[in-house]
């Protein structure tokens, strides 16, 4: 599980992250949503400690990731962040190896390269193992991404806005992979979404962030409802339901 007690992050004057406590749990995708500058990154950083937090606490599994050595927690957790283009010439398996750094420090062994096969399998990439990655499109490589994430065989895999510059398909396609990742490896999920349908149709939790605080958290069917999805963004939406599940139409 991972604890958020009293988590806050300041830029000068501005707060950022507010006073946020909340529990995740082992199992399951938690979506985390909001408007635009509530937060969420921020507190996908401060959680992954890719940021620093000015107070409060983390601790996952019992570990205070402030005291963590970095590859203990590496073995912990993985995180995708939104900027995730390597600027070096890279083919695909290259990439998904470096995330078995944590382990092999980069040499990799026998079990090192199995995990590498079975992430790529997992994502659908062992016909595009040996392309470089500035030759495939944007759902291929982001599918890539998430390979290197998932080979880095943690308990919590951290997600940062993945359905970027993603059409339809290719945002379904990553979304059904987390599922499975969650209940196929037991993987905890944690991702950021703009799209509260995406949010409704695939998580478990929802965490909902609002100017820096914590708005709501709880499942889909509880949280989105036109009352809450209004004070969140705004904006008047009708709820309707679709194979067993809330979906908000705001278009009109």
């Amino acid at each position: 599980m991972i604890e958020i007690r009293n988590l806050s992050k300041r830029y000068g004057d501005s707060t950022v992250i507010d006073n946020v406590s909340l529990d995740l749990a082992d199992a399951g995708i938690t979506a985390i949503i909001g408007p635009n500058g509530a937060g969420k990154s921020t507190l996908l950083g401060m959680i992954s400690r890719l940021q620093s937090i000015d107070a409060g606490t983390v601790h996952i599994d019992g570990l205070d990731i402030t005291a963590t050595p970095s590859m203990t927690l590496a073995r912990k957790l993985a995180i995708l962040r939104q900027e995730n283009q390597i600027s070096t010439r890279l083919r695909v398996i290259d990439l998904v190896t470096f995330g078995r750094y944590p382990y092999c420090k980069g040499r990799p062994g026998p079990e090192d390269l199995e995990q590498v096969q079975r992430a790529l399998a997992f994502l659908n990439l062992d016909d595009l193992a040996q392309r470089f990655l500035d030759t495939l499109s944007g759902g291929q490589r982001q599918r890539a991404y998430i390979a290197m994430v998932l080979c880095q065989d943690t308990d919590y895999v951290l997600l940062d806005e993945p359905l970027n510059n993603l059409d339809m398909k290719h945002a379904v396609d990553i979304m059904q992979l987390m599922q499975r990742a969650s209940q196929a490896m037991g993987k905890k999920v944690i991702i950021v979404l703009h799209d509260i349908n995406f949010a409704a149709c695939y998580a478990d939790d929802i965490v909902a962030l609002q100017n820096g605080k914590l708005a709501f958290q709880g499942h889909p069917e509880a949280l989105i409802t036109a009352d809450k999805m209004k004070a969140l963004y705004d904006i008047d939406m009708t709820i309707e339901r679709f194979k067993g599940r809330p979906i908000g139409l705001y278009y009109a």
